[in-house]
């Protein structure tokens, strides 16, 4: 008998993708909240680097990470060496490793070359929204699945672009008084909040917060 491929079988059996993809994007909706002023920072940071507009859009669409992006411009703009440059961006992302491990069974029916393209964008966020679906959401599809991710991640990708941009143009005018630095913490403290359901998990977030 033919085989059928469950990762296209589940179209027929009425994915609701787009359905999918707005959950996600909501999901992820109040996480921007910190994910705007980080996107500036990192916009600021560029012109200040002397990387200039282009540097920062091509940093955001080629690293496309906010800690590991920020740590990258400042050692650019100490003249580091591109190798030391290179290593602690992978360094500070290597959180990334084990949130593919994590999410990778979730994603087990989609074709490899779709999940390597949808990896570009996993971020803290994408992957918080999308998990913690996935937990209270058991019965969706795996297309399902990745379009939550999807969702989250492009949402989340679209603002980055845009705050980095409007850090590089317009962080000028920003006065110094704003506290933007804040906004690192802020970004990963939104992160929080979410996965604190009960308490082992508060326990774990005051132990690592103190």
């Amino acid at each position: 008998m033919p085989t059928t491929d469950p990762a296209t079988s589940a179209t027929a059996a009425g994915d609701d993708l787009r359905g999918a993809f707005l959950v996600g994007a909501k999901g992820v909706a109040p996480l921007l909240l910190g994910v705007v002023p980080f996107g500036l920072v990192a916009g600021v940071a560029s012109i200040e680097a002397d990387i200039g507009i282009t540097g920062a859009v091509a940093f955001s669409t080629i690293v496309f990470a906010g800690a590991s992006q920020l740590a990258a411009i400042n050692l650019l703009a100490e003249h580091a060496p591109l190798v030391v440059v290179i290593v602690t961006a992978l360094v500070i992302n290597l959180r990334m490793v084990m949130y593919s491990a994590s999410i990778a069974p979730h994603l087990g029916a989609i074709p490899r070359r779709t999940r390597v393209a949808a990896a570009y964008l996993l971020t803290d966020q994408a992957y918080a929204v999308s998990i913690i679906d996935y937990d209270l959401e058991p019965g969706r599809t795996p297309r399902e699945r990745l379009w939550v991710y999807l969702g989250a991640g492009g949402t989340l990708w679209a603002t980055w672009q845009v705050a980095t941009v409007a850090g590089a143009v317009g962080g000028g005018a920003i006065p110094e008084s704003v506290p933007l630095g804040f906004a690192v913490p802020l970004a990963f403290l939104s992160l929080l909040v979410p996965a604190v359901t009960d308490r082992p998990p508060l326990a774990a977030a005051l132990v690592g917060g103190t």
